[in-house]
């Protein structure tokens, strides 16, 4: 049976194995349920062009499949850095249950990889941000979230 450490191990491996093959930046992730790797993933923003395609989301979006659900409760989440901010909230969403990282931060940061812009314009207000942001139809935008909430056949999540 594999452990902690042999999870982490095979995450580090396909940040190293996908970085060599040309996919995208070192970063790799693995899904755990029930002590066996379900999902595996790795950076493939550059070989995919998009730019969501972190390690950590192609390891949750392949794990969702496999199960057959998007709840991921009683998944373990293995990624090989500390996750940034889009891949923390993909985990958060999935309801993976525990999140274990290697490397931190400050060690992407000094490969380039720096994600501390991101955070700081989270915690700014709208007009302070760099992206320019600006709400419109705001009231017709929110008519779907009412009939959503009427929906009698809406799955929650």
């Amino acid at each position: 049976m594999c452990n902690e450490s042999d999870f982490m191990r095979r995450a580090i491996e396909l940040s190293a194995e996908g970085m060599a093959k040309g996919a995208g930046g070192p970063f790799g992730a693995v899904v755990v349920k029930d002590g066996k790797i379900i999902a595996e993933g790795w950076n493939e923003v550059t070989s995919t062009n998009d730019p969501t395609a972190h390690a950590e989301v192609q390891a949750i979006r392949r794990a969702a499949r496999a199960l057959g659900t998007f709840d991921l409760s009683g998944c373990d989440v293995y990624a090989s850095c500390e996750p940034c901010p889009m891949c923390l909230s993909a985990i958060y969403w999935s309801r993976a249950s525990h999140l274990f990282y290697g490397a931190h931060a400050a060690d992407a940061a000094s490969a380039d990889f720096d994600d501390a812009f991101l955070y700081e314009q989270i915690k700014l207000p709208e007009s302070e941000r760099s992206l320019p942001t600006k709400s419109i139809l705001s009231d017709e935008a929110a008519e779907v979230f009412r009939a959503w909430l009427a929906k009698p056949d809406r799955v929650p999540y």
